[in-house]
């Protein structure tokens, strides 16, 4: 593995800061310390939180707490992290810190092992710092936190929240592994409005959504207070330093799909992002989002679906410049916020978020009644992965993401709506289009990423359209309307296939 991340202020955020003054990463510190040094001082809100045990009573006399870290792998700016501390601080008790290390997870890759890796070993060092011992675990939570937790005497196990399948059975599992008088808590520390508060249900779309956040986001979305150095020693101590060659070596996932030398991982890398999007890319978000030959975007997918950096902290940062760059803090907080929220609804209460059984009855049968439809081309999965169709935009943008890890957004429509148009069945494109974007994709496995697919092939979130051959009533797009919206051939030049012939 490449070296590992230094936590000390580099020359680019020296360079980044406004004139020489202090620096984003600078300024959230200072931030954090004025809303409580510690979170004991702070006014914690427990809507946050929820009992997954039938135990809710904390043992006495017991060798501490554990916070079990997964979706949110960062140590500041972190609910479940903070709420773990508070447990320990009122108990007087030591805090440990377990992240359970699967060798292969779903189509992830060693692009995406790599990245989280690398975050994960900025966490080990901030914890050491702050007396707070980090276990890297090795296998499945279900085989062993339960033994962590049984050997060590913990006395109550906090946990982050993801909507998704597999991670939700970890839980459960963990759960039925527990013994009887351990309290397990989940804490959502990746929505700013918890998942299970926001709605009840399964929202429609973003209309019924949105004014239900709105309306929450007042007492949710507040500054953190810091991460403390833990006073209260634990009896026994974490490895004195983590193997991570070792772990990377072992791993059991797929390296041809290598990482990207763009995105340089952890929580300080990706708070520097932020810096740079708020300088130089915000002001022109509202405007120029939807071209792909435009630097507008935030580029900040990768950090926050590893949890790497907080989405409320980048809010906070962002709505700091509304009385300047009003239409854009909004349109930022529209795609952060609502839709981010949205789509983590969709898969908490949608079984099949990644199923065309998800779908709404109308996308279902217009798709159905249209599955028989001539189509003008039909590809395999290789071609497809190998960007080898009749459309020189989508082989560009197919390889913008397989070598970069990310295609911009506007394009991800595009890009999955012609898998429906030139496969032979909707199941067929759900399917292509989740596995390519999974396997390429930084933030691929993501709630995001499965609604991105959803919306564009399946409707989800959407409306009928007119009704055309094999979209039915699916919203069509086209290579014509991409060139009323932005310079196409321009784009086509940047990723031209001969530029990545070798």
């Amino acid at each position: 593995m490449p070296r590992k991340a230094k936590r000390a202020r580099s020359p680019e955020e020296a360079a980044s800061s406004d004139g020489g003054g202090e620096t984003l990463l600078e300024g959230v510190a200072r931030s954090r310390l004025r809303a409580g040094s510690s979170v004991l001082a702070f006014a914690f809100n427990k809507k946050r939180v929820r009992l997954v045990s039938s135990s809710s009573e904390l043992k006495e006399a017991s060798g501490g707490i554990s916070y079990w870290m997964s979706r949110d792998q960062r140590v500041q700016d972190n609910w479940a992290f903070l709420y773990a501390q508070r447990l320990a601080l009122q108990q007087k008790l030591p805090l440990h810190v377990c992240f359970c290390l699967v060798p292969k997870f779903l189509d992830a890759t060693i692009r995406h092992y790599g990245f989280m890796l690398k975050g994960l070993q900025e966490v080990a060092e901030e914890c050491k710092e702050l007396h707070i011992p980090f276990h890297l675990l090795i296998g499945l939570a279900k085989d062993v936190l339960p033994q962590f937790i049984n050997e060590h005497d913990i006395g109550g196990l906090v946990t982050d929240f993801s909507p998704l399948r597999v991670p939700l059975q970890w839980v459960d599992d963990v759960r039925k592994n527990l013994p009887d008088d351990v309290p397990f808590v989940q804490v959502d520390a990746h929505n700013i409005v918890p998942c299970w508060f926001a709605s009840s249900k399964q929202e429609y779309g973003a209309r019924t959504i949105r004014k239900k956040i709105h309306d929450q986001l007042p007492q949710f979305l507040t500054e953190f207070p810091a991460v403390s150095r833990h006073p209260h020693n634990s009896k026994f101590t974490a490895e004195q330093s983590v193997d991570w060659d070792a772990c990377y070596a072992s791993l059991q996932v797929d390296r041809t799909v290598g990482e990207v030398d763009w995105a340089t991982p952890g929580g300080t890398a990706g708070l520097r992002v932020l810096q740079s999007f708020i300088g130089e890319r915000l002001k022109f978000f509202n405007t120029d989002r939807n071209n792909p030959n435009k630097a507008a975007l935030s580029n900040l997918s990768p950090w926050f679906h590893f949890g790497q950096v907080s989405v409320q902290r980048a809010v906070l940062e962002v709505q700091k410049y509304g009385g300047k760059f009003r239409e854009s803090v909004d349109a930022f907080i529209e795609e952060a916020v609502v839709r981010r929220e949205l789509a983590d609804n969709f898969c908490f209460y949608n079984e099949t978020y990644d199923k065309l059984e998800g779908a709404y009855a109308w996308a279902r049968n217009t798709l159905k009644d249209h599955t028989k439809d001539r189509r003008t081309h039909i590809y395999t999965l290789e071609q497809l992965e190998a960007g080898k169709t009749h459309d020189p935009l989508w082989n560009a943008a197919q390889l913008q993401m397989v070598h970069e890890g990310k295609m911009h957004g506007f394009l991800r429509m595009y890009w999955a709506k012609k898998i429906l148009e030139w496969t032979s069945t909707p199941e067929t494109a759900l399917k292509y289009a989740i596995y390519l974007n999974d396997r390429f994709e930084l933030d691929g496995r993501d709630p995001n990423g499965y609604v991105g697919c959803m919306w564009s092939i399946c409707g989800i979130h959407d409306q009928g359209w007119a009704e055309r051959a094999v979209f039915g009533k699916i919203r069509y797009m086209n290579y014509a309307g991409c060139k009323r919206k932005f310079d196409v051939e321009q784009f086509e030049r940047r990723y031209h296939p001969k530029k990545f012939s070798h």
